[in-house]
């Protein structure tokens, strides 16, 4: 008996609507499929050796691989063939009850979307039918291309690779009695930091093992072949367990293989119905062995070896995803759909595992589903600095972490090229470098609350996940180095803009910036990061913030603290620079955005006003204040702190994040501050970071200077001349402003 279409009879469920094709009940289900193996007070599979075990996990299998394709081509666009070869690990791990599953591979999202629907968590955004989830399938308020923070159940977004082994380790970190398995695709393995951060990780909280990589091998990228497609069962295990991973478990496809199939990775969906049992007898076993070999201590990874495309309309690179021609009608994927079809009463055997499994929906028992508990942070022991007091930014924010991680012993501080050399000893002497080698002397640990691997992929990884899945941290970096790692960061404060709960904010904080680096040279003067995170301040939830001095920035590390759902980069320096505010000044320049620093006695308009990001370039600018003042000029300088504020409400989709904040300063008070006979905005950096200012000014004479290139130097003052930035070259330009 074949396939056949839905005649959308009333007699099937409601959600069962929008799918295409029935298919004929297996063989021996009336003795192996009418009974649960999830009972109805269980959690789990009791036993994974039981034969009705593996029936219903291969046919759970199937009805994830059937849905994948039914919703992708419902659209004839998404991404069906990675997912398809990890089917049966998925179900597998489902069914054991393991459902703080993470991925590394956004192109799995429309399985994983078929996974929350089959056990209703999918209800949570009004998707009760497999018609609805057809319909909002890559649309907008519905199921993104790629996993996002929107989708109940799932615990982590999923875009560029090599990601989503942070989500599963701070999982781990944070909840040690639950398993967090993230899947893997080889594709993904040509990414050189998703085992180097695995081993970081591994040596440094060797106590932490209950997550569980699951590697989906199966000989296929995106469009090529994968970079390790060549390798050998040995040879994977090896690598695997070079990195850490004390067992490493492996189920090759090939093994079961009764049909003669060519080369290295074969479809499992192939063999006979024998074999396709036994295979998939064999990974619900070795899953679940994995799994308790994770969660009692030993570092384990488990590897799924089939041929991408397994069971969807195509095998290899060629099934990776669907162009327009893909669509529901086309030949190829109508037969998929008919050889994956199942019978009424499969689908409701798999809906009623799905839901029992893990004690519910994953919308309801998922980790992330839920606010974490915070140790309470009632007094942070902020300074006040006084005017004129020479103080190092950073330092002074170090004590504050400091402080924080002795209230908070889950916080976490990451860091990759040293907190010392960024003017933060502090941080390590009070909190200790997480270390397996106890020392004295380089303040090391092995309880440390300082992670530092040298990769910033897998600081702001470590770091942003953590503060996703609710917990306080911070990512510490070299100015020169953060753009490394703010993929993933970036990746997260998207996520938070979507979340449906409270998350305290990922803060990271930017040190020895461009004009700190003249020895360094070019490498070390990078300031386009603040570019790249200015130009996120329109998303609605993204802050850059310039701290005038140590007081300003002891003001932004207290403001961040006590926000929600939001992405804040502070950037400051690590050389002792002069006190220019008070506390209260410096809480109501984090707060309204920008602060007058200086204004030339007396009335009158000011003939020149000096709107700044940063810290150090404020030197040259007051040198060129005295310069034009004995000329009889009027100067004011403005210190912009949060430029995010200096936008109009229009120019940033606030209203659409979670913790929308719509706090802008006011037409009267910016121009208060910024309008005179002329302007000149300057940034140490580059120039994004005073658009605000710029579109808003109604001062017709106005200019820019900013950050142009790196140079080798002798001094900050050397590569300020270099860059124009000196106080000849702003009063000079001052005075063309002028006329």
């Amino acid at each position: 008996m074949s396939a056949q279409p839905n005649p959308a009879s009333p007699a099937y469920p409601a959600y069962l609507d929008g799918i295409d094709y029935f298919g004929p009940a297996w063989p021996e289900f009336d003795t192996l499929g009418t009974t649960p193996v999830i009972g109805e007070s269980q959690i789990a599979i009791g036993d994974a050796t039981d034969p009705c075990a593996a029936y219903q996990t291969l046919l759970t299998a199937d009805a994830l691989r059937y849905l994948t394709l039914q919703i992708t081509g419902s659209k004839a666009s998404g991404h069906p063939g990675g997912f398809a070869s990890s089917a049966e690990a998925v179900a597998a791990l489902t069914l054991l009850g393991h459902k703080n599953l993470t991925t590394e591979v956004g192109h799995h999202a429309p399985g994983y979307y078929s996974a929350m629907f089959l056990d209703t968590s999918l209800e949570a955004m009004g998707i009760s039918s497999v018609r609805q989830m057809r319909e909002r399938f890559r649309e907008r308020h519905g199921l993104l291309g790629h996993l996002s923070g929107a989708i109940p159940g799932l615990l982590a977004p999923a875009g560029p690779l090599g990601q989503g082994q942070h989500f599963a380790m701070a999982g781990a970190y944070l909840h040690r009695d639950r398993l967090f398995p993230v899947t893997i695709g080889d594709g993904g393995m040509g990414e050189p930091y998703v085992l180097s951060s695995f081993l970081h990780f591994i040596t440094a909280y060797p106590e932490v093992t209950n997550f569980l990589p699951v590697l989906v091998w199966n000989g296929y990228s995106q469009e090529h072949h994968s970079m390790v497609s060549m390798f050998d069962n040995e040879g994977m295990t090896r690598y695997w367990r070079a990195h850490g991973f004390q067992r490493v478990i492996l189920v090759d496809a090939r093994d079961f293989d009764d049909q003669d199939q060519p080369g290295a990775y074969v479809d499992s969906t192939l063999f006979s119905f024998e074999q396709r049992m036994a295979f998939a007898s064999t990974v619900l076993q070795k899953v679940n062995e994995a799994a308790m070999s994770a969660m009692s201590g030993t570092p384990t990874a488990f590897i799924i070896k089939q041929l991408k495309g397994a069971g969807a309309h195509r095998n290899g690179a060629k099934a990776h995803n669907l162009y327009p021609a893909d669509t529901l009608d086309a030949p190829h994927i109508k037969d998929a759909l008919e050889r994956r079809a199942l019978a009424p009463e499969a689908w409701e055997l798999v809906r009623t595992l799905c839901m029992r499994a893990g004690g519910g929906p994953a919308a309801k028992v998922a980790v992330t589903e839920s606010e974490l508990m915070l140790a309470p942070i009632d007094n942070l022991p902020i300074r006040a600095f006084n005017l004129g007091e020479k103080v190092v930014p950073s330092t002074a924010l170090g004590n504050l972490i400091a402080a924080v991680g002795k209230t908070d012993p889950r916080l976490v501080v990451t860091n990759a090229d040293g907190n010392e050399a960024s003017g933060m000893a502090n941080i390590n002497e009070a909190l200790k470098i997480r270390h397996p080698s106890e020392d004295a002397l380089y303040h090391q640990k092995p309880e440390g609350q300082v992670y530092e691997p040298l990769n910033e992929d897998a600081c702001a990884g470590f770091a942003s996940a953590l503060a996703l899945f609710g917990s306080r941290s911070i990512w510490l970096s070299y100015e020169s180095f953060a753009i490394n790692g703010w993929p993933v960061f970036q990746t997260v404060a998207q996520a938070m803009a979507e979340l449906r709960r409270k998350t305290p904010s990922a803060v990271c904080m930017f040190t020895a910036g461009a004009l700190e680096q003249g020895r360094n040279g070019w490498t070390h003067q990078r300031p386009e990061i603040e570019n790249y995170v200015t130009a996120q301040m329109k998303n609605g939830n993204v802050y850059a913030l310039f701290p005038t001095d140590a007081n300003v920035i002891q003001a932004a590390y207290e403001w961040a603290l006590g926000s929600h759902n939001k992405g804040i980069a502070i950037f400051a320096s690590k050389s002792a620079l002069p006190i220019l505010t008070t506390m209260e000044l410096a809480r109501e320049g984090v707060e309204k955005g920008a602060i007058t620093l200086y204004e030339t006695e007396g009335k009158g308009e000011a003939d020149i006003v000096f709107a700044a990001t940063g810290d150090m370039i404020l030197m040259p600018i007051f040198e060129a204040k005295d310069a034009l003042e004995k000329e009889g000029r009027r100067v004011r300088i403005v210190s912009v702190v949060n430029p995010r504020r200096l936008y109009r409400a229009t120019d940033v989709a606030w209203e659409t994040v979670s913790e929308p904040d719509n706090r802008f300063m006011s037409e009267t008070d910016f121009h208060a501050l910024f309008s005179g006979r002329s302007l000149l905005a300057i940034s140490g950096g580059p120039s994004a970071t005073l658009e605000p200012v710029l579109i808003r000014s109604h001062v017709t004479r106005r200019d820019m200077m900013s950050w142009k290139r790196g140079e080798t130097t002798a001094s900050p003052a050397e590569i300020m001349e270099f860059n124009g930035l000196s106080a000849s070259g702003i009063a000079s330009r001052a005075r063309a402003l002028l006329g």
